[in-house]
């Protein structure tokens, strides 16, 4: 029910001050985002794949509105792989990049998110990572498949990201997997009207399990973007049925959130993908974190009374 009232606040700029002033809120938000620079966040991918762990890395802040910002997004993440370089993780630490943060919305937007990005994938492959484009309003998928199509012509490892509650999805998933994409199925983080997305969440899960099994049947390699403990053993029961080995698929889950399962699956051999994200413009990423979850925001609610 407060879902849809978070995600409203999210584009307050009223509440993004309310929020950004709180006493409570830095500490709280460090749970989910560890660090503002990469001079912060380096020490925490030595860390957690020190521990099994592999990441997927998200220079937090979608909201630009010039050419400039844009450009200031593309060099940020240029900056964040080239102090990747000397540890040598390869596929173990990847990119995660919001289009928007690209550029995608402004005047020109496909051609100028797609000259910025690519930049960015050419960096990562040079140090054998990759990139993963992430989903973001229904509005924007049809730029973003077409730029994760373009760039597959010369980086066939990008990857993209595609949302269960949105009714074409099953769609795109069975084009995707036909064409052996990497791609990271996720609930849906975003308000988005009944006309385009299914709004209970049962029918989100049982959207979910139906492309999930297209995934894991297809060409392409699954990463199973969920906290959800019934839909993580539902993933390993569609991969086992499939016939897919370990190394054929993978978890992800967010930073801050069940660390403890994290550790659990990396142990049994799973690939175990943590979504980290870090930088200054992190209150829209915040707030859907704690719109995603019921017990992100209660959360949130006792740090505050408990610093109150």
């Amino acid at each position: 029910m407060l879902g849809p009232v978070i995600l409203a606040a999210s584009r307050s700029d009223r509440m993004r001050r309310l929020v950004s002033a709180a006493p409570v809120t830095k500490p709280v938000v460090d749970r989910f985002i560890p660090g503002e620079t990469v001079d912060q966040i380096v020490p925490i991918v030595r860390d957690l794949t020190d521990q099994g762990l592999e990441l997927t890395m998200d220079v937090v802040g979608e909201d630009i509105t010039t050419p400039a910002q844009a450009e200031a997004a593309r060099d940020a993440y240029l900056e964040l792989i080239d102090r990747l370089k000397p540890l040598e993780l390869g596929t173990r630490a990847e990119m995660s990049v919001k289009l928007s943060m690209f550029g995608q919305a402004l005047d020109g937007g496909h051609e100028l998110a797609l000259a910025n990005v690519r930049p960015v994938v050419e960096a990562a492959a040079e140090i054998g990572t990759t990139v993963t484009l992430d989903a973001e309003d229904h509005t924007t998928l049809d730029s973003m498949f077409a730029i994760h199509e373009e760039l597959r012509k010369d980086f066939p490892q990008t990857g993209c990201v595609i949302q269960a509650y949105l009714f074409r999805t099953e769609a795109d998933a069975r084009r995707l997997a036909d064409s052996g994409s990497r791609v990271r199925l996720v609930k849906g983080a975003y308000k988005e009207p009944a006309e385009v997305a299914y709004q209970q969440r049962h029918e989100i899960d049982k959207a979910y399990v139906r492309i999930l099994r297209t995934l894991m049947e297809g060409e392409g390699y699954p990463m199973i973007g969920s906290h959800d403990p019934r839909l993580i053993s539902i993933g390993q029961e569609l991969a086992r049925t499939a016939g897919r080995k370990l190394d054929e698929y993978e978890f992800q889950m967010l930073y801050g959130i069940r660390g403890d399962e994290h550790l659990r699956l990396a142990a049994e051999g799973h690939r175990m993908r943590v979504y980290t994200a870090y930088g200054t413009d992190w209150y829209g990423y915040f707030m859907r974190r704690l719109a995603e979850k019921p017990a992100n925001l209660r959360f949130f609610a006792r740090s505050m009374v408990s610093k109150g």
